[in-house]
């Protein structure tokens, strides 16, 4: 789909884009000088909770991961905006003061915006950021023997199909909608000061677990390989799971994905799919060295759920 795209935009052609469609990631990056660089990344999507407020919220923190996924800090954001004309302005107000103010928490602004008139609200952010060139971190780069380090619990997708359907349970709502608000921003900057031992970072979002998890791998050369017991989930996701309340995407996901995941242990088909989950808003996947991995976890939380290994470039195996 894109092919043609990198055609005519070469990486020798463009010497400052060191992040582009060559080699595809969770943002553009475009050096500046010596010590500066800029990351431009984009991101929205229709309301995945109910509360307007929330809405504008978990979508902003959603783009603004994917600085953080570059290793970069939020320097400001332009809001994208879609809006039908028979809902209520007010709500719109809501979802931008939502947005707004997780901007402000990210330490950025919020100067301008877009708004188109569509049958179905969407809202999101055009993100600008900036990293030293020397410091960023790609989804390549993963080498066997790294620990893979999950920042964020998993089963947003589940879970907020459970809420458009009117069957969850109010905490289970609340955990998730507070794990998609919260920003990625001290994992990204606990994952920096030990940096020369982080080889790969992504953000966990719209593929799932394995889809992020299989580009990293590819990216990288090698294998992930993910001990199933290990993988953290929010309050309620194996129930819905278990009821098969999975998003759309799921499916798309395992059609996309399911050849280069291989099994090692019997899995119920809910605990599969749980596999395929898309993800809104999700934590840091990190590849670090095995010695530096306590350090990176005395100061977030995270779970250890795997690590890379030699094999075929992109086979996620768990076991």
């Amino acid at each position: 789909m894109i092919r043609p795209l990198g055609e005519l935009f070469k990486p020798t052609d463009y010497p400052a884009l060191l992040v582009g469609l060559s080699a595809p990631d969770d943002a553009a990056v475009y050096r500046l000088n010596e010590t500066q660089a800029i990351i431009s990344t984009v991101d929205f999507f229709p309301p995945v909770v109910d509360g307007a407020y929330e809405f504008g919220a978990v979508a902003a923190a959603n783009a603004l991961s994917d600085v953080y996924a570059m290793g970069g800090e939020p320097l400001f954001a332009l809001n994208l905006a879609a809006w039908p004309d028979n809902l209520d302005p007010a709500l719109l107000s809501e979802v931008l003061r939502g947005g707004a103010e997780k901007v402000q928490e990210a330490g950025a602004a919020v100067a301008g915006g877009h708004t188109v008139t569509d049958r179905e609200p969407k809202y999101g952010l055009a993100v600008t950021g900036l990293v030293h060139p020397d410091r960023i971190f790609t989804k390549g780069g993963a080498r066997p023997g790294d620990v893979l380090v999950l920042t964020k619990p998993l089963g947003t997708g589940t879970i907020t199909t459970a809420i458009k359907q009117g069957q969850v349970d109010k905490a289970d709502a609340k955990a998730c909608v507070e794990s998609m608000m919260k920003l990625n921003r001290d994992a990204a900057r606990a994952a920096q000061e030990l940096a020369p031992a982080v080889h790969a970072v992504t953000d966990i979002t719209g593929f799932g677990l394995i889809g992020h998890a299989h580009e990293m791998a590819h990216l990288s050369g090698c294998a992930f390989r993910f001990d199933f017991a290990r993988l953290p989930w929010l309050p309620g996701a194996a129930r819905y799971a278990r009821e098969w309340i999975f998003p759309g995407g799921s499916e798309r996901n395992e059609r996309c994905y399911s050849p280069w995941t291989k099994l090692e242990q019997a899995l119920a088909d809910w605990e599969r799919m749980l596999l395929f989950d898309p993800q809104t808003s999700g934590g840091l996947l990190i590849a670090l060295e095995a010695d530096r991995v306590e350090s990176f976890l005395s100061q977030i939380p995270g779970w250890k759920i795997g690590e890379a290994v030699a094999g075929l470039a992109g086979m996620i195996t768990f076991c």
